[in-house]
This record gives structure tokens, C-alpha cells and sequence, in this order.
């Protein structure tokens, strides 16, 4: 809970006078004041009485063992509130809702209702009354709801004030805290900053804020051009940033290959009888590619096929022992192979795997293609 408090006390001459006097004394002047402050400590003992309950209600619902049947935990959407919002999108047994009133009007019942198992919530329907929020120059205090502009106002808790001659003492609810006790999900996808009387969602470096306020979109360094890469480089658009790779093409023993793309690589004409040559793969492609962390598995990530088949068959599997405990090759046609994600990665993490395409003609091998795949995983999971 953040507080801010803002005080200053003007002092009106009619309200101090005595046996006559025009003016008073310093002893009356510090009896006002300690007035003043009583009055201020009363109302913040009592609204941190109020959310210390309302947090231990929370922890109660959440430690709750209780299992209800799905058929009867729903209570009907509450009833919209006119000049307001609702705070609460789980209308389950045991949740709460939470009403705030627009600014210059004031709540007039429960500000929290809780869904009941009887499929009903608790208290009365609220609503919000019209208020003049005009100070008085008057010795009575005050007491006024308002609520700062936000992004969404649906999720900003107003804040509560006192007025007193000019005085203020205000107190501002954590949105980002509250939600995040009473509601699934995230509130921002990423951080959410308490502000004063309101919240403010941001995005990680490399990410852009949506449009709703509260997610966030990678940004494409790569086809902004906004990337440092050489022009010898390939730019790799990932997750949050990018990646400058350079190409180069393999050497194989008697195997030459001369660079036919910017990612691949074809050997040169082997000498007869060289059955050294003809044993290297035909071609040799590099595929980049990005996924984000913890991504769900098995997940195909990309399907490998052969343009044309000389042989009577094809073969697919990994080369050698890399990335053996995260992929698997899966055939998904009689010319097409996949490469399946078998479980998620945590990021950030750099993944390579080596898929070979063998084509065989009556299981005499005709030639082997070369798929080098390196796979970068996000430190984010969006």
C-alpha cells in the first residue's frame, strides 16, 4: 500500500475565539492541531484495520480445501453499476467483486460482494450516489472517493481522502497487489507499476506496449532494419531482440561446397570413384528460428520435404547426438519428415539439431540432405 499525504492547515479566526479575544493563545492553537491529528490517525487506523481484513478474507478463500461441484459454484454476473465499475471477473463460489464509483460520486452500500454457494451474492446491490466535492471553509471534515485516469478505469481502486479546512490525507490502493490476490492471470502481462491512484503496465526491452495498455508485442529489428548486422550476416529476428548470425559452409573430408543462398551451401561435383565425396550430404541448409520459454510440448516446429525423389524412399532422422533429449523427427508424408519440440525449455537457451534426409534406392543410399536448425528460446513466455 502506497500512501501519500499531503498537509496543510489553514486556520480561521472565528473558529478559535475565546472569552472574547481577538486572537489566541499558543495553548489553544496546539489544542486545535492535536484535534486535527486524531481526527487524521483515526481514519488511517481504520482504513488499515479494513484492508488488513479484507487481505485475510483473501488468505482464507485461497486456503480453502472446500470443493464445490462445477454445476453449483456460478452466481449470475453481477448487475452493471451505473456511474461505476466492477472489479471481479470470476464469479465462482468464494470469489469477490469489487464496486468503484466514477469520479464525483460516491458508493452507496457494500463496496465488496462475495458469491455465496447458494448461487447468489452476498449484501445488497450498490450504487453510486452524486457528490459535491467542493471544499468548505466550515470546521466539519469531509471524507470524499475519487479516482485518477488510467489506461483501464475498470481496475483502478479510488483512492480515499479526508478534507479538513484546506487539509487533505489521502490513501491510494495497490491495484497491481489486489488484483493479482484476487483475480487469475496478470493484470500487465509483464510488470505492472503502482501508480498514485492508478496502475501503469511495462513491457521488457524489445517488446512494444499493445494497444489494450497491457500487453506486449515483439519488436522485428530485422525487417525495421533497425539491426547492427554486417551485410556478411544473417539477421535473426527473436523474442525481445535479435541475432546476428554468420554462414559459413561445413568442411567434409574430399568434399568441397560453394555457397549457392545466404542459407545454403551445395558440394561441388565429386571425382569418380571418390567415395568419400559422395558419402558428404548433397546439400547443407541452416534454418533460425525463435520460440518462447516454456513453450508447450510436443509442438512440431517446422516440416522438412524433398522436392523431387530420385530413390524408391526416404529416410529422416537427427544427425549424431545433438538436441537428442529436446527434438524427435517425426515422419508426416511419404516425402515429408517434422521436427517435433518433445518438451519445453526454460529461457533464455540457444538449441541446435542436425536433421538428415536420406534418399535410398533399394536401400542403396543415393544421398544425403542436411538441415542444420538452431533454435532460439526466449527468456519471456509471450
Amino acid at each position: 500500500m502506497k500512501v501519500v499525504v499531503f498537509f496543510m492547515v489553514f486556520f480561521a479566526s472565528q473558529l478559535f475565539t475565546s472569552h472574547g479575544q481577538d486572537c489566541q493563545s499558543g495553548q489553544d492553537v496546539l489544542n486545535a492541531l492535536q484535534q486535527v491529528q486524531k481526527l487524521l490517525s483515526a481514519h488511517e487506523t481504520s482504513f488499515l484495520q479494513s484492508l488488513r481484513s479484507l487481505r485475510k478474507k483473501l488468505g482464507l478463500l485461497q486456503n480453502s480445501t472446500v470443493k464445490h461441484s462445477k454445476a453449483s459454484t456460478d452466481c449470475p454476473p453481477p448487475k452493471p453499476l451505473a456511474n461505476g465499475r466492477i472489479l471481479g471477473r470470476v464469479f465462482k463460489s468464494g470469489h469477490e467483486v469489487h464496486y468503484l464509483c466514477s469520479r464525483g460520486f460516491q458508493l452507496m452500500g457494500p463496496e465488496t460482494r462475495v458469491c455465496l454457494e447458494s448461487q447468489s451474492w452476498s449484501g445488497a446491490q450498490p450504487s453510486c450516489k452524486f457528490v459535491d466535492t467542493t471544499v468548505n471553509n466550515d470546521a466539519s471534515a469531509t471524507i470524499s472517493e475519487s479516482s485518477s485516469s488510467s489506461h483501464d478505469p475498470a481496475y483502478v481502486k479510488p483512492s480515499r481522502c479526508i478534507e479538513f479546512l484546506g487539509s487533505s490525507h489521502c490513501t491510494y490502493i495497490d491495484e497491481c497487489e489486489l488484483f493479482r490476490l484476487t483475480h487469475p492471470g496478470r493484470l500487465c502481462l509483464h510488470t505492472c507499476v503502482n501508480t498514485a491512484g492508478s496502475f501503469q503496465c511495462q513491457c521488457p526491452a524489445g517488446y512494444s506496449l499493445g494497444r489494450d495498455s497491457r500487453s506486449c508485442h515483439d519488436i522485428d529489428e530485422c525487417a525495421r532494419e533497425t539491426h547492427n548486422c554486417s551485410s556478411e550476416q544473417v539477421c535473426v529476428n527473436t523474442f525481445g531482440g535479435h541475432r546476428c548470425e554468420q554462414v559459413d559452409c561445413p568442411h567434409f573430408r574430399n568434399a568441397t561446397y560453394v555457397k549457392t543462398s545466404p542459407l545454403r551451401c551445395d558440394r561441388n561435383p565429386c571425382v569418380q570413384g571418390d567415395d568419400a565425396c559422395l558419402q558428404a550430404p548433397v546439400s547443407i541448409n541452416f534454418h533460425f528460428m525463435s520460440v518462447v520459454s516454456n513453450m508447450s510440448a510436443p509442438t512440431v516446429l517446422f516440416r522438412l520435404s524433398a522436392a523431387r525423389v530420385l530413390g524408391d524412399a526416404l529416410r529422416f532422422g537427427l544427425l549424431g547426438k545433438r538436441g537428442v533429449q529436446h527434438f524427435s523427427v517425426q515422419r508426416a508424408g511419404r516425402q515429408t519428415g517434422q521436427l517435433v519440440l518433445v518438451n519445453p525449455v526454460q529461457g533464455p537457451a540457444t538449441l541446435d539439431v542436425d536433421i538428415e534426409m536420406s534418399e535410398m534406392e533399394r536401400k542403396v543410399l543415393l544421398g544425403r540432405y542436411v538441415t542444420k536448425v538452431t533454435v532460439f528460446v526466449s527468456p519471456y513466455s509471450f
